[in-house]
């Protein structure tokens, strides 16, 4: 971009608007409420602030489903981040957030970034980050490419997250052929902080100052909004323009920066923002348009790493490691002494002022003045919806796995990447930095103990987008499920959700089916669960070539332990401990990990969820381990109770000897509401007594390297050693493969 902006006629003429994301009816509703024709400037500032990605004008209508109160909601969605209270005067804050198309195109910056952006969040609301979490999804890992995209990601999110020093606790990983143009990788981030330190983003109080603390603004991540609210086409793949470059030193400096001014000058702080999507612009209108004020910049204050940089690009850089700060007229010097002292650019670049209007100045000229409210509200748009053909066409019969050889069955099962360990890409991650970590990746959830208290909280992050393929709605229900099981399994009692909602264009009928109809699933089990939705974000158009993902909504969910001496693990504790099954088994195959690995696709209707089940389920799981009954608890999921008896194995390093009352082909059912318990002797007259018949006794934990599975049909023996390798070095073998 250059000095020399089109004019606001031939900003007209050319629709340059349509590049920038603006439809023909959305700039003639402009012209409308400015009474003139908008000049480049405001025309720039509207296209970033009514994008999908900044209004969420087209999934708004959707998301107002969302059930987002109860007694422990401190702040709902609104602000940078949703907050609840855990006793004591403490809060939890936490958030997800995508950063799926910039990870295609740079898949370090782009994950690296993802980092940065949800860590501000969080500290943005008065909160110390004490953890990272991230949920991937790849292609396939026998494509050269996925493999690039997979490096990157994973660099990109130690990289970051390692060098500013948030441990990244957990999280999954997944790999299908449908998002090999598409990965996604969504971030969510958790903080801890005292009542009294709870921060908003407004700017409020006529007179007061706008300042900009942290890095400085360049040219990098320009129309990054816009170029997250549209579809891919694999030309587009190298737009590095629309990428971010992060620094996870200078943010650690602005963290603690931020953290510091909000202990000792909370009471000359007005309100804090991070600058994410659209930069200076969203963050600055948006703090306006909360308290009803409007606001006056001049942007010849911004600090800049560029020169030439026009008013068009300064707004809309993304440029990362960058706040605002609204404080008290009179008390600003404080504030700027202390970020300069930790070597940050910290400059009052504008005031509040009353007459709802968003003025910005340049070069002692007006060059955009347009109203808040106008600017912050983008139309909404309720969009056609229609059932997807394919749902209709599913058999209502269950996929028969060929049940041939059992073992081998199995130890392929075991290399399939979405089965196999994620300990190749973990162990990049510090995951004990802080030194608060009690359970580490690769468990249910990641558990973090809560300084100078008994309690901890649980966190994790989960979804099976197959089932949403086959059923939106139920597919979204076992998401919630599924991660509340997570949290159980651990002793927390699941508190709270943050979402991130991938999907593809919603322009297309069917795709906005998915997503209403996830939504509202999602919606159904977190009520069961008293677990509020209080943020989340939303990226659409996860399209390449017209080639949509499945519907992806991951599920991030926040659980507290009160007393973290009661806490279980998903390892085998000791040999002679009794193994129970919780739940019962059912004909449950299809868009299971089985059917994918013996035909290469998923099909069918998705075999059934009783929510009333699944709660009364979680809820034994936690009044035994309230009661110190269970040596280790697993939900079962992908892969079924084979795989989860083999997790608690390998994990543990102990074997086991059971019985199943079952054909083989059910100990690769992916039935919900199901849980892998160990008991020691000692126990298992009380838990048994308790358990009724929810528990099956399955067998025992043993200590030598034979695996022993009796079936109705099968005596299977595996090899604690072999089938631990292949389950630990298949992802490192794959991505090591020529």
């Amino acid at each position: 971009m250059t000095t020399n902006e089109l004019s606001p006629e031939e900003v007209r003429d050319t629709k340059i608007y349509l590049e920038w994301g603006l439809t023909d009816q959305e700039y003639d509703l402009i012209v409308k409420e400015l009474k003139r024709l908008p000049n480049f400037t405001e025309t720039g500032i509207f296209s970033g602030m009514w994008s999908e990605h900044v209004s969420y004008k087209k999934s708004k209508p959707i998301l107002r489903k969302f059930w987002s109160t109860n007694e422990r909601v401190l702040q709902g969605p609104g602000e940078g981040a949703g907050i609840l209270d855990i006793g004591d005067n403490q809060a939890v804050v936490f958030k997800a957030e995508s950063h799926n198309h910039p990870s295609f195109v740079e898949p370090y910056e782009g994950a690296a970034t993802g980092v940065g952006g949800i860590l501000r969040d969080i500290f943005s609301m008065g909160a110390q980050p004490v953890a990272v979490l991230d949920s991937l999804r790849f292609g396939e890992l026998d494509n050269a490419h996925t493999k690039h995209i997979v490096d990157g990601v994973i660099a990109g999110i130690a990289g970051y997250g390692n060098a500013i020093g948030i441990p990244t606790v957990g999280g999954e990983i997944s790999f299908d052929s449908v998002y090999a143009g598409n990965p996604l990788v969504n971030v969510m981030a958790v903080g801890l902080m005292d009542q009294n330190a709870m921060q908003v983003g407004q700017a409020k109080g006529i007179g007061n100052s706008i300042i900009y603390v942290g890095a400085k603004t360049g040219r990098d991540g320009i129309n990054g909004a816009s170029f997250a609210s549209a579809e891919f086409s694999s030309s587009e793949a190298s737009d590095r323009s629309a990428v971010q470059v992060g620094d996870p030193f200078l943010e650690k400096l602005v963290m603690d920066a931020t953290l510091q001014a909000i202990r000792e000058h909370s009471d000359i702080i007005v309100g804090i923002q991070d600058m994410g999507a659209a930069g200076l612009l969203s963050s600055s209108s948006e703090m306006a348009a909360k308290a009803g004020m409007g606001i006056n910049l001049n942007l010849d204050m911004v600090p800049q790493r560029e020169t030439g940089m026009t008013p068009y690009e300064l707004m809309l850089s993304e440029s990362q490691e960058r706040m605002v700060l609204v404080v008290k007229k009179g008390e600003e010097q404080a504030i700027i002494d202390l970020f300069q002292s930790a070597d940050l650019d910290a400059v009052i670049i504008g005031q509040v002022t009353d007459d709802g209007r968003y003025r910005l100045n340049f070069k002692n000229e007006v060059v955009a003045d347009v109203p808040v409210d106008f600017l912050t509200h983008a139309p909404k748009q309720d969009l056609p919806m229609i059932e997807p053909a394919r749902l209709a066409n599913f058999t209502d019969e269950q996929f028969e796995p060929d049940m041939g050889n059992v073992k081998e069955t199995i130890l392929t099962l075991l290399a399939q990447p979405t089965i196999a360990s994620k300990s190749a890409l973990f162990r990049h991650f510090d995951s004990q930095v802080r030194a608060d970590t009690a359970i580490k990746p690769g468990g249910d959830a990641a558990l973090i103990r809560i300084r100078d208290t008994q309690k901890a909280l649980a966190m994790t992050t989960d979804v099976n987008a197959r089932y949403l393929y086959l059923n939106p709605r139920l597919g979204a229900k076992m998401a919630v499920a599924e991660a509340a099981r997570n949290i159980v399994s651990t002793g927390a009692k699941p508190i709270g959700i943050t979402d991130g909602l991938n999907f593809g264009s919603p322009d297309n009928p069917e795709v906005y089916y998915e997503l209403d109809q996830a939504v509202s699933g999602i919606n159904d089990v977190a009520k069961k669960l008293n677990t509020p939705i209080i943020s989340g974000n939303v990226s659409l158009y996860n399209e390449t070539d017209g080639q949509a993902i499945y519907p992806t909504p991951m599920i991030g969910m926040v659980g507290l332990l009160e007393d973290i001496t009661k806490a279980t693990r998903t390892a085998f504790q000791k040999a002679g401990d009794n193994i129970y099954l919780v739940g019962r088994t059912k004909d449950s195959f299809n868009g299971s990990e089985i059917q994918k690995m013996q035909t290469g696709r998923i099909d069918g209707q998705l075999f059934d969820f009783n929510d009333e089940d699944e709660l009364a389920a979680q809820q034994f799981i936690l009044d035994a381990t309230d009661r110190r009954l269970l040596n280790s608890a697993h939900d079962l999921s992908e892969g079924g109770l084979v795989v989860g008896l083999l997790e608690s194995a390998f994990a543990g390093n102990l074997s086991f000897d059971i019985t199943v009352d079952l054909a083989d082909k059910y100990l690769f059912s992916e039935t919900p509401s199901r849980f892998v318990v160990s008991v020691s002797p000692e126990n298992r007259t009380t838990f048994e007594l308790i358990a009724g018949d929810r528990a099956t006794k399955l067998g025992t934990v043993t200590t030598d390297d034979a695996i022993n599975i009796t079936t109705t049909t099968s005596d299977i023996q595996l090899s604690l050693g072999e089938t631990k390798n292949i389950y630990q070095e298949s992802i490192a073998w794959k991505l090591n493969a020529e």
